[in-house]
């Protein structure tokens, strides 16, 4: 089954809002227990993820859940909700490093979950978070994706703002960025850039589709349905960027022995290679 390029979040206490969410062209829903949800409405919640999750027929979107933080005192109680329902995967914040994961997982097998349940680490929500970005390959065969966000960092570190003075991010979120890219990679998950907040600007949307597209990232996750058909169009390759790539899968192919190919003028080696393959896995969205 291939990657999702569209993760959308939508509020777990909201059936009118969970149904829109999985009406919509999101590859993944994910169902939110945490940071949408007041503390009042934390048991209603779960009980509707729960209740989503066993009407849910086998086609649409995957279905994720946003649990709370281990520390809350509210995730293993989440899972247990949830585990015999089946959701696709569960999405941990504020990890801080893969014995969090290896933790989730023993929750999941403790609630009778499926083999097939999945986890995505929220990995640089904490100051501590950026020093275990290395510590996920192994952790446990149910990660499949890492992402970051900037918001819960900035608040624990406590920054007056995440933004340089020219509106940009500035070098700490920068860098959280990047270490989540690198440690996904490391660790042989999926890597989903942050979100978009304005969703009512497309044009930017698109612009930081594409940055993360270049650097490495294959999804993003979104805030609103608006948001969608940008991110599905970013995160597929063009019919342009197919051709090319099949045209070096099938020069070495036909040169399996060679390190380099001459192709158009230049040469191409095994990088190029494996870049073309992924590229042409990533069109395959099952």
């Amino acid at each position: 089954m291939s990657e999702p390029r569209s993760w959308l979040f939508v509020p777990g206490d909201s059936e009118k809002k969970i149904a829109k969410a999985l009406a919509s062209e999101a590859d993944a829903v994910i169902i939110d227990l945490e940071d949408s949800v007041a503390d009042a409405n934390k048991d209603a919640a779960r009980a509707l993820a729960a209740e989503t999750l066993a009407d849910a027929g086998e086609t649409g979107p995957r279905i994720w859940v946003r649990i709370n933080p281990l520390d809350s005192g509210r995730a293993e109680p989440d899972i247990a909700a949830i585990a015999a329902a089946a959701p696709h995967g569960v999405m941990l914040p504020k990890a801080e490093s893969g014995a969090d994961i290896a933790l989730t997982a023993r929750y999941i097998d403790e609630a009778g979950g499926a083999e097939a349940i999945r986890i995505c680490a929220v990995a640089t929500e904490t100051a501590r978070s950026l020093f275990g970005l290395d510590s996920y390959a192994d952790a446990s065969d149910r990660l499949a994706m890492l992402t970051w966000g900037a918001e819960d960092l900035s608040a624990a570190l406590g920054a007056t703002s995440k933004y340089d003075i020219s509106g940009e991010l500035s070098f700490t979120y920068r860098l959280a960025r990047s270490l989540c890219l690198a440690g996904a990679v490391a660790a042989g998950v999926q890597p989903v850039d942050t979100l978009y907040a304005d969703f009512g600007d497309e044009e930017g949307l698109m612009r930081d589709c594409e940055a993360g597209r270049r650097e490495g990232f294959t999804g993003k996750l979104a805030i609103h349905p608006a948001q969608l058909p940008v991110i599905n169009a970013a995160f597929t390759p063009s019919e342009e960027e197919l051709a090319e790539a099949r045209r070096i899968i099938a020069a070495f192919a036909d040169h399996p022995e060679a390190g380099t190919i001459g192709l158009d003028g230049r040469m191409i080696d095994r990088p190029h290679l494996v870049q073309a393959q992924r590229t042409v896995a990533r069109a395959k969205r099952g």
